[in-house]
């Protein structure tokens, strides 16, 4: 057995996962292998209801200038794994099939042939249609994209970069709920809409500085540039957090620090605080 190796340098991990259905499957498996590396930075990147290449394409493209890539892609028809494969080998990237092993293990067993139809394993009950709708939800209203979201949204999430707004809203979105979140940066201005919604609705997203810091001086360095910026500088992160906990107390709204928890347990919390149960 190999022994075992301690890394006290956290890296980052961005792990793309591509479905041409909802990508549950693919994000399960992902969740699961990286709870084995507790002092990793992962990041996750869900591209649901890829169904045609140009969608595919349109990834490629989004995806390509991130760094530490490992693609997840759980694609039922051979024409939109290759794509995948090429594009993987091309860049150097650690990919890994999550559908064919299986049903190819079942065809050898059977002698019988795929049937390669999307999304086969789902019932198509109206609980599966409206976690589909979340998911399209919490993608267009990622990043406060359109303040409309808001007023149409079930959770609202705020938070200062680096809170795991986003893998947050995925995760939410697979509970049916229609999520919404908005980065906060100071002197920036906040959307009328925010104040027109029920407090209970918004959570507030906090970090120690420490542990911002460390997160955002890992990023620059993943990227290649100088970690010492504005971005990591401990000042300036005490200003963002300080002026971030100023709206939430305007706001009273519910309040959670995610440093040192799971996307699992604080959204555990938040479902708690919602009176929603999982």
């Amino acid at each position: 057995m190999p022994e075992n190796v301690t890394n006290n340098k956290k890296e980052e991990v961005n792990i793309i996962i591509i479905s041409d259905a909802a990508g549950d499957t693919a994000f399960n498996n992902a969740t699961a292998a990286a709870a084995e590396f507790p002092d990793a930075q992962i990041n996750y990147r869900r591209y649901p209801f890829i169904t045609d290449k140009k969608k595919l394409d349109e990834v490629f493209k989004e995806i390509e200038n991130y760094p530490n890539l490992v693609i997840l892609y759980s694609l039922v028809k051979d024409d939109m794994q290759l794509p995948v494969i090429k594009f993987a080998r091309e860049h150097n990237i650690q990919s890994v099939d999550i559908f064919s092993p299986v049903v190819e293990a079942i065809q050898q067993t059977t002698g019988m042939r795929p049937v390669e139809k999307i999304g086969a394993q789902h019932k198509l009950n109206q609980k599966y249609f409206d976690r589909i709708s979340a998911m399209e939800f919490a993608v267009m209203y990622d990043d406060g994209k359109d303040p409309k979201g808001f007023l149409e949204a079930d959770v609202v999430l705020l938070g200062v970069s680096r809170t795991s707004k986003t893998p947050l809203s995925l995760f939410l979105a697979n509970k049916n709920l229609k999520v919404a979140n908005l980065p906060l940066v100071p002197q920036t201005h906040i959307p009328k809409e925010i104040y027109e919604i029920n407090p209970k609705k918004i959570i507030g997203l906090t970090n120690d500085p420490s542990v911002l810091n460390e997160i955002r001086r890992q990023r620059m360095i993943s990227y290649g540039l100088n970690p010492d910026t504005t971005y990591s500088n401990m000042d300036s992160i005490n200003e963002e957090l300080e002026s971030a906990q100023k709206l939430y107390k305007k706001l009273g709204c519910y309040v959670i620090n995610v440093s040192h928890r799971s996307i699992e347990e604080t959204a555990a919390l938040i479902m708690h605080h919602l009176g929603i149960e999982d």
